[in-house]
């Protein structure tokens, strides 16, 4: 099976590398000192218990690695409107492309059904240029492990194995591609779920995104840090609170545990990806993580004043910053 990877950053980065160790055929898109570092000396993967290295075919023009059997897309939000203009040499009619990205996804409302179906979000998807370019290739997709990438050609990741990245078509059918996907993953060791009601679980991603990470931004510190002080942990229980009344509002089925989020961040030493785009000073997910949350919370009319105090502060300090 040939696989690409489209963005081979610390999530892209760590998932091609097991996979490419499992024999399977790996292709990376990437850009700079990343892709200059993969090209010389390979992709190298640091966990807690290994560190291995692979050599896989890298380019920053998807034209020169031609159709895949599967694209992997984990590029962060702000890049996906130049991924649509780039990633057609890549795919054949079936070709599923599985979108492992923060927050709430450009396709959310695309086979939602009832009332809200087909509604879209210009925020993320303008003009709908990504919709135009995969279509009903599209895969919804979930990785949870904490990885980052420490220089050139290196993916550091936590806990490569401690829960399963998810799958599932926006539409809840199961097809032949996504079982291609999960089939990749289980040999390349990962583990891995198929579902049939993706939204439900990338509810409760955004919902752990939320209880920390708007404060990691502000402080520029470590989720466990934001839970240092009760004025804080109180701020994260009421952003989980208004989160689930979303989900709720949403008609969606996500189960938050409250106290095992709070428990986790209290011993998180990680720094979520947004702070790690602002500290290198690079485009943040701003709208897909706050913005988009909050145009939903007005549509269905659900309060949400803790998350937007915080994102209205996040905003003044990314035009601050320039990075918008």
């Amino acid at each position: 099976m040939r696989i690409c990877i489209f963005g081979a950053g610390a999530i892209g980065g760590f998932i091609g590398g097991y996979l490419a160790r499992a024999g399977i055929e790996v292709s990376v898109v990437a850009r700079g000192r990343h892709l200059e570092a993969i090209r010389a000396h390979g992709l190298t993967v640091e966990a807690p218990d290994e560190r291995f290295t692979v050599k896989v075919a890298a380019s920053g023009n998807p034209a020169d690695l031609g159709v895949q059997d599967g694209v992997l897309v984990t590029v962060k939000g702000p890049a996906l409107p130049q991924v649509a203009g780039l990633i057609g040499p890549l795919l054949g009619p079936q070709t599923p492309v599985a979108f492992l990205t923060n927050g709430v996804p450009w396709w959310y409302f695309h086979g939602h059904g009832g009332a809200l179906d087909g509604t879209r979000l210009p925020m993320l998807d303008p003009d709908d240029v990504i919709w135009n370019a995969v279509g009903t290739r599209t895969v919804g997709g979930i990785a949870w492990p904490a990885s980052s990438v420490p220089e050139p050609g290196v993916i550091r990741v936590l806990s490569p194995k401690s829960r399963p990245t998810i799958l599932g078509a926006p539409d809840g059918i199961t097809t032949k591609g996504i079982l291609a996907l999960q089939e990749a993953f289980v040999a390349a060791g990962l583990p891995v779920e198929v579902e049939t009601q993706i939204r439900d679980r990338i509810w409760e991603k955004i919902a752990f995104n939320l209880s920390a990470g708007p404060m990691c931004v502000l402080t520029e510190t470590p989720v466990r840090a934001t839970h240092e002080e009760d004025p804080l942990i109180a701020a994260s229980r009421r952003v989980l609170d208004e989160a689930a009344a979303l989900i709720k509002a949403l008609g969606r089925d996500a189960v938050l545990d409250v106290e095992r989020i709070v428990g986790v961040n209290m011993t998180l030493g990680h720094r979520p990806s947004i702070l790690q785009d602002l500290m290198a000073r690079r485009p943040m997910e701003v709208d897909g993580l706050y913005n988009v949350p909050l145009q939903l919370a007005k549509m269905t009319g659900t309060p949400m004043p803790t998350l937007e105090f915080l994102a209205a502060l996040i905003r003044v300090k990314v035009h601050a910053l320039s990075l918008a």
